[in-house]
């Protein structure tokens, strides 16, 4: 009797052993399968930004992942995919479905919903996504120099109205003044009377404004780029995928995009006249940035014109406080009225005869500066390089100088960039890395508003016996 007592004893006593070692198993088994897809999560969505864009990094050194992964439909939905492969991987590596029956598999996970509500392209914002990485990557680059330089000069700019003034305009009305005037008429034959000729050596210079202004100031314009894109295709012209901003984790992380140090940054991956870049599709990236034209002459042209119209301005504002040269275009007026038999005319003339003179100075100016020379904005007598009799034949008297004091054609670029607006530079700028990118194998359809750098994911997941868990990541390059 005391031996069956004792086996019901122990019957009841394994009872409540067994249900506490089946409850601790249960516990560590829910554990697992938490901690195993934290695990399977954090691995999935690191393996998502693994695929950043290879070419990008190596050009540009930026971090996006393509969602088109190379291919011809750029969609979250193929990042998705990716992300539910990479987890499902983790959680079953042989991707085998484990049955009850099959008791090997602790956890029996599988990967269940996968979507992704926020991401960040590169052009959201107005392509602040893009320049926050860029302000990243120049976090430690010093530029404080270069934005000095280029602050004085934008100063010096300001202060003289180099992109105000209308000296066009002034010259025109002393040309009005001469025609208001008129010539006197002398018999060249019985009955017939022609215009006292003039011969004012500025019409000869001003002749030659409509010959464009590479024809005048190279020495051989065949040599410059004959590249032409299509812009159209590229992402400043076309409708814009577009993601979500960047996510609220990522934003509190990230620093500002900074509009100086993108300008910086524009001028060590892009190259321009004089200083091209093999990897380039347009040679004159910079000029592109500026211009937006679809040739690299129509880009150059664009900028050689606005470094002659703010050279001519500076020119002017000299030449009419230079008593010598003012003395010289007197001096010139005067015999050439006197011939003409119309002295009244002797002050309008002078001044025409200044305005080509300055003219022939910033065509001279243009042409250093192309040929690597250095030019200052406000000039002194002993920066003057021509002469006055250079304004009868324009072409033939400009020298080839590349020597000269004050700021060469990079930085003259430079404070162009600066007072450029915002929207068009930062999407040329895009513009010139999708050409770049699309000129290597795989990527002839390569976009950057199918790229992100962050991106948020609600991910769930489901267990063989019975569970069930759900979380959301934001996870990028920040």
């Amino acid at each position: 009797m005391r031996r069956g007592y004792i086996t019901v004893f122990l019957t009841l006593s394994l009872t409540l052993i067994l249900s506490l070692v089946f409850t601790l198993i249960e516990g560590a088994r829910i554990s697992a399968v938490r901690m195993k897809f934290e695990c399977a999560a954090d691995i999935g969505m690191n393996s998502v930004l693994a695929e950043f864009h290879r070419e990008l990094l190596e050009q540009y050194d930026l971090l996006f992942v393509d969602m088109s992964y190379g291919g011809t439909h750029a969609d979250i939905g193929n990042t998705e995919a990716h992300l539910r492969n990479y987890i499902q991987k983790n959680l079953r590596p042989d991707n085998r479905r484990v049955s009850f029956a099959d008791f090997r598999d602790f956890l029996a996970m599988d990967a269940g919903r996968v979507h992704i509500g926020q991401y960040s392209v590169a052009s959201d914002d107005g392509g602040a996504v893009l320049k926050r990485q860029v302000t990243d990557y120049m976090a430690d680059y010093p530029v404080g120099a270069i934005m000095d330089k280029i602050g004085l000069g934008v100063s010096e700019l300001n202060s003289c109205g180099l992109e105000t003034r209308d000296v066009a305009g002034e010259r025109q009305r002393y040309e009005a003044q001469i025609d208001e005037i008129g010539l006197p008429t002398q018999e060249v034959e019985e009955g017939v009377y022609e215009e006292v000729p003039l011969n004012n050596p500025a019409d000869v210079a001003n002749a030659t404004r409509s010959s464009g202004v590479l024809n005048l100031v190279l020495d051989d314009p065949a040599r410059v780029s004959a590249v032409k894109v299509s812009t159209g295709d590229y992402i400043s012209h076309r409708s814009l995928g577009r993601g979500t901003g960047l996510c609220a984790e990522a934003a509190e992380i990230s620093g500002e995009p900074n509009e100086l140090i993108f300008q910086t940054y524009l001028f060590e991956k892009c190259g321009f006249y004089g200083k091209e870049m093999e990897k380039s599709l347009l040679k004159y990236q910079i000029e592109y940035i500026l211009a937006g034209g679809d040739t690299d002459w129509q880009n150059l042209e664009y900028v050689a014109k606005r470094l002659l119209r703010w050279r001519e301005v500076a020119n002017v504002i000299y030449i009419l406080t230079d008593s010598a040269k003012i003395a010289e275009a007197e001096a010139m007026a005067l015999a050439l009225t006197a011939v003409a038999l119309c002295p009244e005319l002797a002050e309008p003339v002078k001044y025409t005869i200044l305005f080509a003179w300055a003219y022939l100075e910033s065509l001279q100016d243009v042409k250093t500066l192309l040929a690597g020379g250095r030019v200052p904005i406000y000039k002194t007598a002993a920066d003057w390089k021509t002469g006055l009799n250079g304004i009868t034949n324009v072409k033939g008297s400009l020298t080839q100088d590349s020597g000269g004091n004050g700021l060469n054609y990079e930085e003259y670029l430079r404070i162009m960039l600066f007072l450029q607006d915002q929207h068009s530079r930062t999407f040329r700028a895009m513009d010139i890395m999708e050409m770049d990118i699309r000129k290597t194998p795989g990527n002839a359809r390569f976009r950057l508003d199918a790229c992100f750098d962050t991106y948020q994911a609600q991910l769930s997941v489901s267990s063989g016996f019975g569970y069930s868990y759900e979380m959301s990541r934001c996870y990028g390059f920040y």
